[in-house]
This record gives C-alpha cells, sequence and structure tokens, in this order.
C-alpha cells in the first residue's frame, strides 16, 4: 500500500483498532499456524511476513521456526510497527525484526524460505504485482502462503436480519469506498497464478464469532463512515450496537459465521512463470 492510499485505508490504525486486531487474531490463529505447517514452514527457516499488523501473524511464524530460525515482519505503518516490537520483546523473541516499509516497495539482499500474509493482499491495489515482487525473495523450493476473506455466507446470513443487514451493508460500501477487495479470498488462486506462481493448494474454513466482530468492525470504521457521509442512522446508538445485534440473532435464533477465512499455499520455482492473461 503506497502513502497515497493508506490515506482510504478504512480500519484506521488506533489503539482501540490494534486491540480490535488482537481479538480477531485469537480466531485465525488456529487456521494460520495449520496453514504455516502444512505448506511446510518448519524449525530454521526465514519467514517474510507481508503487512504485519500489529504482530499476530508474526508471533505464529517466530514460534513455529523457533531460535535456530527468523521472521522479518513489514508494514507501512509506524504506530502498528512500533505495538508489534513492543509485543515481541514482551514475549521474549529475539528472531524477529520489524521494518516500516510499503508492501509494494519492500526491498532486501537476503532470501527467505517463505513468504506468509493474512489479511493483506485485500487492501492492496494491485496484490498480482506485489505478490510477484514479493516472491522474488523467496528461495527457489520456497513457501508462499496467504489468507484472506470469503464474504459470501457472511452477507447471505447478515441478509436475513434486519440490523445485522444494514451493518454488514454499510461496512461492505466502506470498504468498497476505500479500494478493498472483500472477494480476495475468492481470488487468491489466481493471483498466484497471475503472479508466476503454480496454482496452489487451497482451503476455506468457517469461523464463528461475529456477535463481536461485526460491532468491533463497526466502531473501527466508524470515522470512515462518517468522512465518506454515509449515513448511519439506521445502526442506531454505537454504545448499544453489539447488545442489539446479538439480541437480534438470539431473537431469530440465528447464528451468523465471520467471513470465511481462505488459505493457500504453493512453492516457488526456479523462476517465476510469465504473467498469464488477466
Amino acid at each position: 500500500m503506497t502513502n497515497s492510499e493508506a490515506c482510504n485505508y478504512a480500519l484506521g490504525s488506533t489503539e482501540a483498532e490494534h486491540a480490535r486486531l488482537m481479538r480477531q487474531a485469537v480466531w485465525l490463529a488456529p487456521h494460520t499456524e495449520r496453514l504455516f505447517r502444512e505448506a511446510g514452514i518448519a524449525t530454521g527457516h526465514r519467514v517474510l511476513d507481508l503487512g504485519a499488523g500489529v504482530g499476530d501473524v508474526t508471533l505464529i511464524a517466530a514460534q513455529i521456526v523457533g531460535s535456530s530460525g527468523a521472521v522479518v515482519g513489514i508494514d507501512r505503518d509506524a504506530r502498528s510497527v512500533d505495538r508489534a516490537r513492543a509485543r515481541m520483546e514482551a514475549a521474549g523473541l529475539m528472531n524477529v525484526t520489524l521494518v516500516q516499509s510499503d508492501a509494494a516497495e519492500f526491498t532486501c539482499d537476503e532470501m527467505f524460505d517463505a513468504a506468509v500474509g493474512r489479511y493483506i493482499l485485500m487492501f492492496l491495489p494491485d496484490p498480482v504485482s506485489v505478490v510477484r515482487s514479493i516472491a522474488r525473495f523467496v528461495r527457489p523450493g520456497g513457501i508462499l502462503a496467504f489468507q484472506e476473506p470469503d464474504w459470501t455466507r457472511f452477507l447471505e446470513e447478515a441478509a436475513r436480519l434486519p440490523l445485522w443487514s444494514a451493518g454488514a451493508s454499510l461496512l461492505v460500501e466502506t470498504f468498497h469506498r476505500c479500494g478493498t477487495n472483500t472477494d480476495m479470498g475468492n481470488a487468491l488462486s489466481r493471483t498466484f497464478q497471475q503472479a508466476g506462481l503454480s496454482a496452489p493448494a487451497v482451503r476455506t474454513d468457517c469461523l464463528i464469532g461475529s456477535e463481536v466482530w461485526l460491532p468491533d468492525c463497526l466502531h473501527s470504521v466508524r470515522p470512515k463512515m462518517t468522512e465518506l457521509g454515509l449515513s448511519l442512522e439506521v445502526l442506531g446508538d454505537f454504545e448499544t450496537l453489539s447488545e442489539r445485534l446479538s439480541g437480534e440473532v438470539s431473537a431469530h435464533q440465528a447464528r451468523i459465521p465471520l467471513p470465511s477465512i481462505v488459505s493457500a499455499w504453493s512453492q516457488r520455482a526456479n523462476t517465476l512463470a510469465a504473467e498469464t492473461e488477466r
């Protein structure tokens, strides 16, 4: 994400958003760890974490590679990088380096055994170009592994309930106006191949817990929704939004899943294939 696009990042970088990311990470962590282990990330590996944010994915990678390995996490937001560094120090992880850098502008003199990312490609204007660029820093036979959300089932279930439908629609509208690709999960396989990688292995997992996740996200994007001139009256008082969303699912005996998590992983060939026709 370049600096000119960063102002359109809908979720912001406040302390509250950092806390939301860490709550979200609790749901995602088992799926991310399973992806990394299935993809072949192991003790002693050097891993590049793209869009490290406050460090949740970096933590998982660092624990897998151990003290004989290393993780470099990059993120364009200085506040997120500072928060991630503090968390690594608190965890006693000496094998982690955090670097402030735009994903599209990252450069390095060393090679990695793996490049990974979670919920980052959806925010990039040209994810194919970034994946292709990052792959140059992965050794031949090394691993590229990414996770992105698939909103299909979440939106289908939310549409059945008035308040949920309103909240989900406003969230998606805000993301779309900020250039976020909410269909990135479905586009992961195509993105890998357009970047010159082989067709990846892909898995989709359903997550639960949206009664917390949706109001959390709406609180984070509220300033951006206001900036965009979107009407929030349909959501009512934000102080009671979480309780009313939970009440609506209880009244209808419904269960709304989070957006599913799509995992994709592939090995880098000796040479990257030419970009296929988009």
